[in-house]
């Protein structure tokens, strides 16, 4: 990315929250960094050396006392000077020092300025810039692993390996065609469609990691519905381990959506309580349900609550999407006095009050969340837009391999070029700025 994008204004931020606490950093980034060093510590900082002294203000008043670090650039991580100046975190204290820093010629810096800069001066590509949000924002242990994989570039190696077999595979199309002299049948030994189809599996298996990497950053969301009084609410608190929900006897007690989320094997699983479902007076219950059949919409999967001792046969709602897995949860086996356990596919009888049937049920969730064995150590963080470009290059490749059957070689290479684009799209090699903008926007100030 070439640093003339880079805009050559000084920022400044607080780069620890606000409020009160032991220590508070002041980030500074840019080509008057050394101008603010020597006004308000009157000399300018050894490289990458940890200098405690005063912070003054230009007319000689005592701001706080503190450590001053200093990165010459290109070696910091925005790659231009970088001053940080790491004080008492009072908030008055923060805001008088800042205030100062920007009195100096600096101003404010946008969320996420840091890092779109680190960016922009080819510090980090644009996987590993939104890695750093998501290794700050992980909910779960196994998430913030994932994102550190990804700050550290696993996922952009990936990227880049596929990007260049490509390049060499199109490089190999075209040559052939270019110059046709040589008389050279580039698709007649079967080398190309035998390329193209190790892409594929490379990028399948890349697309199901990524998957996966994005359920650890979104979550799965589930929602139970049912009758009432077939047990919804008590189902929520044992998955959630505590008593998120009301529990009574009387029929209608949950009115409104409940929702809690709980960790499984380091997914996060966001569950919404509803209504029950069933015709009724009651403006209150009416609304209730309304939005049960709402969250129906938003559902990854849905648990459908039916009472063992019925016998009817259970239907899912007309309600629900046709494309979202449900299950039907059999529950009171333990009043039934049936054997819990799969029925089939579908059906899974068990006791919530006796959590009887519930470790079968997690294992349904977990392959829901698309959870397999094997990927542990070489999972990384992933958003919707790199599940997009990762399909969008998946189909250009399969229509590649149905070119090379039919011995089109200008049409292989085009849609090879599109793959490789689309690719590019993830690592900002290819990169609108209107994306960029919206990336970065959702950063922390001081990031």
């Amino acid at each position: 990315m070439s640093s003339s994008l880079v805009q050559t204004d000084t920022i400044a931020a607080l780069a620890t929250p606000p409020g009160r606490g032991g220590i508070g950093i002041i980030r500074v980034s840019g080509s008057q960094c050394r101008d603010v060093a020597q006004a308000l510590l009157g000399k300018l900082p050894l490289p990458r050396s940890a200098v405690f002294q005063d912070f003054k203000s230009p007319q000689g008043e005592l701001l706080d006392q503190g450590i001053a670090l200093y990165f010459p650039g290109p070696h910091s991580f925005t790659g231009e000077d970088v001053l940080e100046l790491q004080g008492h975190g009072g908030t008055i204290l923060m805001d008088r020092l800042l205030r100062e820093v920007l009195k100096l010629g600096a101003r404010l810096a946008n969320p996420g300025e840091f890092s779109e800069r680190a960016f922009l001066n080819g510090k980090i590509d644009l996987v590993q810039a939104e890695a750093i949000a998501d290794l700050i924002d992980s909910s779960t242990e196994q998430a913030s692993r994932c994102a550190l994989r990804s700050l550290q570039g696993q996922f952009s190696e990936r990227i880049h390996q596929l990007v260049a077999d490509l390049t060499w595979l199109r490089t190999y199309i075209e040559a052939g065609i270019d110059f046709p002299d040589e008389e050279i049948d580039l698709l007649a030994d079967g080398q190309v469609a035998g390329k193209i189809n190790t892409l594929q599996t490379q990028l399948d298996t890349l697309l199901s990691q990524a998957q996966q990497g994005y359920l650890l950053r979104e979550g799965l969301h589930i929602v139970i519905i049912g009758k009432p009084n077939v047990g919804k609410s008590s189902l929520l608190n044992a998955l959630a381990r505590r008593e998120t929900a009301i529990v009574t006897d009387i029929a209608g007690t949950t009115r409104d959506i409940v929702r809690d989320s709980i960790e499984l094997d380091g997914v996060p699983l966001h569950i919404t309580d509803t209504a029950g479902l069933r015709e009724t007076a009651d403006p209150v219950e009416q609304e209730g349900i309304r939005r049960a059949r709402e969250a129906l919409q938003t559902a990854d999967a849905v648990l459908l609550l039916v009472d063992d001792r019925e016998q009817e046969p259970v239907l899912p709602p007309a309600e629900m999407p046709a494309a979202v897995p449900y299950l039907t949860l059999r529950n009171k086996a333990d009043l039934s006095q049936q054997v819990t356990g799969f029925i089939d596919a579908h059906q899974l009888r068990l006791s919530v009050k006796q959590e009887h049937g519930l470790d079968l049920l997690k294992d349904w969730l977990k392959q829901q969340a698309g959870i397999q064995t094997g990927f542990e150590g070489s999972l990384f963080m992933a958003r919707r837009r790199h599940l997009d470009a990762l399909q969008a290059a998946r189909l250009s490749l399969a229509e590649s391999a149905l070119q090379a059957q039919y011995q089109q070689a200008e049409l292989i290479a085009e849609e090879l070029r599109q793959a490789q684009q689309v690719l590019g799209s993830i690592t900002g090699e290819v990169t609108a700025d209107d994306l960029l903008g919206q990336i970065f926007s959702s950063f922390c100030i001081g990031k």
